[in-house]
């Protein structure tokens, strides 16, 4: 009986086989319509045939995204999608706050440790301190649990409003002590630092150009200004960017009224130009802007605004040379397209945007990596500039360069041998993150009677020897020790930086941790040198 059904079931697959042909190809001719609409029908069709028909069940949401990721990677190399999650990430620290507890916590033998309650937050308000251990969190243990950060994150984050249960253990009091703390916005601060480092030369220092960052300049340029700061210093290392916005509204603080700032130009985008409003804070005295490789996009606009109008100095290495302006495109569910429309340009017809090729993102990723094998980070004479990219600032005519990137008015190399290699494996290890939680976790109280002030702290404080030991033998027991006496000595040096560093920030603030590792910085050291030049 099979047998003779054999053939009749195998000319039915082929009948079905002929109708769905037919059904995806037999369709009518489409009507004359311009390129654009028939692609975009083509892409529609696509879609539709693969969600319907594919042998395999597929996410038609995927589809979308790969498509648009798709369509994406063969342009600029900033161009991008972000689903929902992803954007709301990205977004948090540009705006300036999220809802949570408020506070700065590190990872000590499974345990939050609290480093410091945001001041003024809710935290703070119900008298949680910085060494403060979180146990549990509405009910829930989160230590000794292994429970992940970003776990921990999310138990201790949400809703402005809304109540985390807390178990606070504490030194010195046996029973787990009970808080309730009601979430609220608690800001991000773009500013990292701000303080004299001489008499009359303050520095600044900020990570991003966000919605609150022009707000926080014109907070520390005043605080700097009553310490007696004359010439200023602004460290834009390693700083990303952000908004054109904030980076307009900072150099407004420097420039004279209508001076221009950046201007952009696109395909269809209009030209826009972007001119100081005036009024600013700082006006008069001298300016020095630290740059790195990794200072881009809004970092670049502020230092080639203060160099081109002649406002100030740049020190460093080029930037990293991005200025594709992206327009944000909302989508309904939530995701972003972050789509270039034009390009950034410095007040001297500069454009910031480095050379790229369409679709190669990752040849784009590695000419920092490029920059270094050539020389160009650590030797200035490995840096050539052909005529064609020759501008002239625009009051006093000096020569600076195009090509890509901001460059500097005076170059400092990369310090290759300022971190020993035994002191990068340490560091890697978290062997010295680690004890210095410790020694803070033991001696916090001690410190703060010892020490009233940084100034004190600063002229007397030494790092034990003691802790330094601990260190080394932790890392000799995982084979990381120094090749030599030199190398023994200079990563020495290191720990006992970096840690001062960290003990002095646990005890204060970000301030007065770049306060002590600035102190020997050759960047830093460079602008001081060239501001009190005659």
């Amino acid at each position: 009986m099979m047998k003779r059904l054999l053939p009749s079931l195998i000319g039915i697959g082929v009948a079905c086989t002929v109708y769905a042909s037919v059904q995806f190809f037999n369709t009518p001719a489409p009507r004359k319509t311009d390129p654009f609409e028939e692609d975009i029908r083509k892409l529609v069709m696509a879609t539709v045939m693969i969600n319907n028909y594919y042998v395999d069940s597929v996410s038609s949401k995927k589809q979308v995204e790969d498509a648009i990721n798709g369509m994406l990677s063969k342009l600029d190399p900033h161009s991008a999608y972000s689903n929902p999650e992803e954007t709301k990430k990205m977004n948090e620290p540009l705006a300036g706050s999220f809802e949570g507890i408020g506070v700065q916590f590190n990872m000590l033998e499974d345990t939050l440790l609290i480093i410091q309650p945001v001041p003024k937050g809710p935290s703070e308000k119900v008298g949680i301190l910085a060494g403060d251990r979180i146990v549990t969190v509405n009910d829930t243990s989160i230590a000794g649990v292994k429970m992940s950060r970003e776990e921990i994150m999310r138990r201790l984050r949400g809703p402005k409003g809304t109540t985390a249960h807390l178990g606070i253990k504490r030194q010195g009091i046996k029973d787990l002590l009970k808080f309730d703390v009601i979430r609220d916005k608690i800001p991000v601060n773009s500013v990292d630092a701000a303080y004299m480092v001489t008499p009359t030369i303050g520095l600044i220092r900020f990570n991003n150009f966000a919605q609150t960052t022009h707000k926080e300049i014109v907070e520390a340029i005043k605080k700097l200004q009553a310490q007696g700061m004359k010439d200023l210093i602004i460290d834009l290392q390693q700083n990303g960017g952000g908004y054109l916005q904030a980076a307009a509204e900072i150099a407004s603080e420097f420039l004279p009224k209508n001076d221009l700032i950046v201007y952009t130009r696109g395909r269809r985008a209009p030209s826009q130009e972007f001119r100081s409003t005036g009024g600013g804070l700082f006006t008069e005295g001298k300016i020095a802007i630290l740059v790195d490789e990794y200072s881009a996009s809004a970092s670049e606009i502020l230092a080639g605004a203060i160099q081109d109008q002649d406002r100030g100095i740049v020190v460093g290495r080029r930037t990293f040379g991005k200025g594709l302006v992206q327009r944000p495109i909302d989508m309904p569910d939530g995701s972003m397209i972050r789509l270039t429309v034009s390009k950034y340009y410095t007040p001297s017809g500069r454009c910031i945007q480095k050379p790229y090729e369409k679709g190669d993102k990752l040849g784009y990723a590695k000419d920092v990596i490029n920059r270094y094998n050539k020389g160009e980070l650590t030797h200035a004479d490995s840096i050539h500039f052909p005529d064609s990219l020759r501008y002239q600032t625009l009051r006093k005519k000096r020569t600076v360069y195009g090509g890509g990137g901001i460059m500097p008015d005076y170059f400092v190399p990369l310090d290759t041998t300022k971190y020993s290699k035994c002191y990068r494996e340490l560091s890697a290890k978290n062997f010295i993150i680690n004890a210095n939680l410790k020694y803070m976790d033991k001696n916090r109280a001690k410190l703060v009677k010892q020490y009233p002030n940084f100034s004190a702290f600063n002229k007397k404080f030494s790092v034990p020897q003691s802790l330094i030991d601990e260190i080394m033998a932790q890392g000799a027991k995982e084979k990381i020790k120094p090749a030599d006496e030199a190398e023994r000595v200079k990563t020495v040096q290191n720990i006992q930086r970096i840690l001062k560093g960290l003990i002095a920030r646990d005890l204060w603030d970000m301030s007065e941790y770049f306060a002590v590792i600035y102190e020997d910085d050759e960047m830093v050291l460079k602008a001081i040198e060239l501001l009190t030049a005659k």
